[in-house]
């Protein structure tokens, strides 16, 4: 599989639907996972890197409660989602409001999934974090 990489722009309509970009619709699939991200963001994930996801959570001891917190957080708040004939997906209230997705939004391309952002919560990130990025890949050798 090759990465999915690139943000773009859209706006959210009234009905909480946003355009998937047209590079990252077969990327996709016909049916796939939407559900909380890290960040504040949320992650699209294609039926078969949520499988692997799904797979890593469940292999979690459930005796632990930060395992059972984590498995939690991404499974309670994950849809399945499939695109519309205009290339969009309807994204949940309860994740439009987690997100505090509104109007203007970013979709990114971030390797094995997507993330859609609040545009200005992407600024915000961008800019808080690319002080933390840069000195974490210097201590890398990046």
């Amino acid at each position: 599989m090759n990465a999915v990489i690139g943000e773009y722009e859209y706006n959210i309509d009234n009905k909480g639907r946003i355009i998937i970009p047209p590079k990252f619709r077969d990327f996709l699939g016909s049916i796939f996972v939407v559900t909380k991200g890290l960040d504040g963001c949320l992650f699209i994930f294609p039926q078969s890197e949520w499988e692997i996801f799904e797979a890593k959570l469940q292999s979690l001891p459930i005796a632990d409660k930060g395992a059972r917190a984590f498995t939690r957080f991404f499974f309670a708040g994950a849809a399945e989602c499939s695109l519309d004939k205009q290339g969009r997906i309807s994204v949940p209230a309860n994740l439009r409001k987690f997100a505090a997705l509104d109007k203007n939004a970013i979709v990114v391309g971030v390797t094995n999934r997507l993330e859609i952002w609040d545009q200005q919560k992407w600024q915000t990130y961008n800019n808080e974090e690319s002080t933390v990025i840069a000195d974490k890949m210097a201590e890398l050798g990046i």
